[in-house]
């Protein structure tokens, strides 16, 4: 009466983001071996809270682009400690599927951004600054 009960596969509390631990847990569960084993992968998705600590974080690694990536630097597959080779993108897709639902790409993400002037506005322009330099007293062609 009056009581949610949450999925056991549920990884949030009280509404916080889940702690890589949580789904280094969950990993252990679907494929075998110790959290500790997966520890790492998860921690790399959700380093980006060290820079903006709410959902946005996210939006750097948690889509398609990020789970190859994340396999690009970890490797094909892990060994667990069971001795079960794990592939790296089923890791990653967990772990963006657990936070998400789903797995975006990154124009997924990109595409809700809006641009800002300061986007586009540099005073460095390459062609006329090597002009400038090649012309200036003093440049390559004195």
């Amino acid at each position: 009466m009056g009581l949610s009960v949450r999925p056991s596969c549920s990884l949030r509390l009280d509404n916080n983001l889940a702690h890589p631990y949580h789904h280094a847990v969950r990993s252990a569960h679907l494929f075998g071996g110790v959290p500790g084993d997966y520890l790492r992968i998860h921690d790399w998705f959700d380093e980006s809270k060290a820079h903006i600590a709410d959902l946005r974080h996210r939006a750097l690694r948690h889509h398609s682009e990020g789970i190859f990536l994340c396999e690009a630097i970890f490797g094909t597959t892990i060994t667990n400690s069971n001795g079960k080779l794990v592939p790296v993108r089923t890791i990653g897709e967990q772990h963006v599927k657990d936070d998400l639902g789903w797995i975006p790409t990154v124009k997924d993400w990109l595409q809700h951004i809006e641009v800002q002037p300061w986007m586009g506005r540099t005073v460095y322009r390459p062609q006329r600054d090597a002009n400038e330099l090649n012309s200036s007293p003093g440049g390559p062609a004195s």
